[in-house]
């Protein structure tokens, strides 16, 4: 469960201090819609759906995935079919912040964002990295001194940004907020599952030593260095169901070091087995009730050997791949 679990972690942990700064800077603008970019249409097969059952329990589960195309299309028809006989949702519950908490929290926890004492961020990273990241910044940002004053998995976070922008990748289209609205549409309730919130991920901050930090800048850097065709790849294979395809594109070494770290260190903070736990929890519980129940998960914590799939099985629920 480690590296699955880990990459939704290490995706989490860079892409929280990215929130709050970008939403600073966009304060003045009115969000997009989470929707905004996701066209739904019957062109495709369509991400797979696992069928969880035993007896009159059912669970379809549709494994999410991130990030995605910015053009990317899905279909929606199993999924609105399943809606049609279905007793609630699951969905994670959004990481939100607003406004007034992220300039309130960027004045407080000032530290955790920026870099103290007048420093750069050429004094907080190891040679070789702050280089490896300075060449990705001229490469994405045109800018050789963009984001100095931030602390390195900050920094990490916006320059990621920018690679995924050039690539037309977007870490924001959120498809649990597809499904809520189709949900909606059905008339159908929607339960939210909170693997971890705004505090959680702060607390890890706090604590984080600069090693880890830099094994997460690290991971970060492969991506933008050489990850981006295998994340449009991942992409497209999840668009057209292909899980195969999917398996067979692992995550980079560098993710798992940047999860050893956090797991075998003082930024601990156990949010890895309480993912694990809140999810198995909130599928469990649909479960041991009649009735059909559709949960979005992310696709990382199902495949794999000892994820969600292979712990519903051990339980005794018969597993049916797409």
């Amino acid at each position: 469960m480690r590296k699955t679990a880990g990459t939704t972690l290490a995706a989490a942990m860079l892409t929280l201090p990215w929130c709050f700064a970008t939403r600073a800077e966009e304060a003045a603008q009115a969000p997009p819609a989470q929707l905004g970019e996701l066209t739904v249409t019957g062109e495709r097969t369509g991400p797979g759906m696992w069928h969880v059952h035993r007896g009159n329990s059912q669970l379809w589960i549709l494994g999410s995935i991130s990030p995605l195309p910015k053009d990317i299309t899905w279909r929606s028809k199993q999924v609105e079919q399943v809606l049609a006989t279905t007793q609630r949702v699951l969905v994670p519950k959004p990481l939100e912040i607003g406004i007034i908490r992220i300039l309130w929290l960027l004045i407080t926890e000032r530290s955790l964002i920026m870099i103290p004492g007048g420093k750069r961020l050429e004094d907080k990273m190891p040679p070789s990295l702050y280089q490896r990241f300075a060449t990705q910044r001229v490469r994405f940002a045109h800018d050789p001194d963009k984001w100095e004053r931030y602390r390195p998995i900050v920094a990490a976070a916006f320059l990621q940004r920018e690679a995924f922008h050039s690539a037309r990748l977007s870490a924001r289209l959120d498809l649990g907020a597809a499904v809520r609205q189709l949900a909606k549409k059905y008339d159908v309730p929607v339960e939210e599952v909170k693997v971890a919130g705004v505090g959680d991920f702060l607390d890890t901050l706090k604590v984080m030593p600069p090693a880890t930090e830099d094994a997460c800048v690290d991971a970060s850097l492969v991506i933008d260095e050489s990850g981006l065709p295998r994340l449009i790849e991942r992409a497209r294979a999840w668009s057209t169901g292909n899980v195969e395809r999917i398996q067979k594109l692992p995550q980079p070494a560098e993710l798992d070091a940047c999860l050893t770290a956090i797991d075998s260190g003082a930024a601990k903070g156990d949010l890895i087995a309480r993912v694990r736990l809140a999810w198995l929890a909130a599928m469990e519980k649909a479960l041991q009730s009649d009735g059909v129940t559709l949960a979005v998960v992310n696709m990382d914590l199902l495949l794999g050997r000892d994820g969600f799939l292979d712990s519903l099985r051990s339980q005794g629920y018969t597993v049916d791949a797409p």
